[in-house]
């Protein structure tokens, strides 16, 4: 099977990026090939089947050159008309199947979820696709409502936990923040407004109040680096906390080991994968109720620093208990596999048939 993802490769290192990589890394281990495309604005070399095209053309000739059985696409946010051109396109390249995963777990409230319909251009668009992945239940039902068939959408959370490296020796500068500071809250996302990090930065005050040795790590990047670097530098606490950047996912996972909870505070947000490979490696998570968190979180309103600030109190005193993992943390990148090999299975009969008449 040969297979080539598009969608944001890392750096930097999000939930997206975070899945791609792991369907790809599964899929060679297991004696498949797959490529994968960079669509962001980041541009590297390319290397290692892993390509950087510098336009929409380059884009193009490149997918119609490669060799592939499955195209999978990885779209977030909203379905803008240059993604939808985009899959358009990939579903005209012959001997092709092409899937979508779509990230973006809050579009189904979205006003453009909202309008959601057969005769729209999305609506046409995505029936053309040969499978739909679905991060939640509520974009499954959304592909229903733009009319796609229900054999064709499967709905597969998008994350996988490898068992984290114990052996792996963090950077110093993070494994310096970690000795001198106990508990250590963790915060893992982008820097930007919709999630919140000024609002932890200043319940960090309070927090202190009762546990003056805490430390909180924000990891990530964004367009509000700046903006926060000049919050935490004008506190009186500014080396209790630690604005990372980015970082690899390796790394991440130590993270979320060695830390003792896990903050996601957003004011739009997702099926978060940081929270679930907390949940899948014990760590207690905190987050926004966004409606749609997964069982073990404990959940706060929006924009509620007395409510958090309450709840990392009330784990702590508690003790903070860690749960065992459950499963090999590969359950649903194994679940993406079978879609593909169910894709091409159905492609192998319809042809065989096709022979036969």
């Amino acid at each position: 099977m040969k297979v080539v993802q598009l969608g944001p490769y890392p750096p930097p290192h999000g939930g997206v990026q975070s899945n791609l990589v792991a369907i790809r890394e599964y899929l060679r281990r297991n004696g498949h090939a797959c490529d994968a495309v960079n669509l962001t604005r980041f541009r590297r070399e390319s290397q290692d089947g892993v390509y950087y095209p510098e336009s929409a053309s380059a884009l193009m000739r490149l997918l119609w050159r490669l060799p592939a059985d499955i195209l999978h696409l990885h779209f977030g946010g909203d379905l803008t008309p240059r993604l939808l051109g985009l899959a358009l396109f990939c579903t005209a390249i012959p001997g092709r199947k092409t899937v979508l995963t779509f990230h973006s777990g809050g579009y189904p409230s979205s006003p453009a979820g909202q309008t959601a319909a057969p005769g729209t251009l999305r609506g046409f668009v995505l029936r053309r696709l040969n499978g739909v992945i679905a991060v939640n239940a509520e974009i499954a039902a959304l592909f229903g409502k733009f009319g796609v068939p229900a054999e064709r959408i499967r709905t597969i959370l998008p994350f996988t936990v490898p068992q984290p490296d114990k052996t792996l020796a963090l950077p110093e500068r993070l494994s310096s923040f970690l000795a001198k500071h106990r508990p250590v809250l963790l915060t893992v996302g982008l820097l930007e407004p919709e999630y919140d990090l000024a609002m932890q930065i200043g319940a960090m005050a309070r927090i202190l109040e009762e546990f003056p040795q805490a430390g909180l790590i924000i990891v990530g990047a964004g367009s509000l680096e700046e903006s926060l670097r000049r919050q935490i530098a004008s506190t009186p606490y500014a080396e209790r906390i630690l604005l990372y950047g980015d970082m690899p996912h390796a790394v991440t996972l130590r993270a979320l080991l060695e830390c003792d909870i896990l903050l996601r505070t957003t004011l739009y947000d997702g099926d978060s994968v940081s929270v679930r490979e907390a949940l899948y490696l014990g760590t207690p998570v905190i987050a926004t109720d966004n409606g749609m968190r997964p069982p073990g979180v404990h959940l706060i309103p929006a924009s509620d620093p007395a409510r958090l600030c309450d709840a990392v109190a009330s784990l702590l005193r508690a003790g903070g208990a860690r749960t065992a993992p459950a499963g090999d943390g590969q359950e649903n990148v194994r679940a993406v596999a079978q879609f593909y090999g169910e894709l091409l299975g159905a492609a192998t009969r319809s042809e065989r048939s096709r022979r036969q008449a």
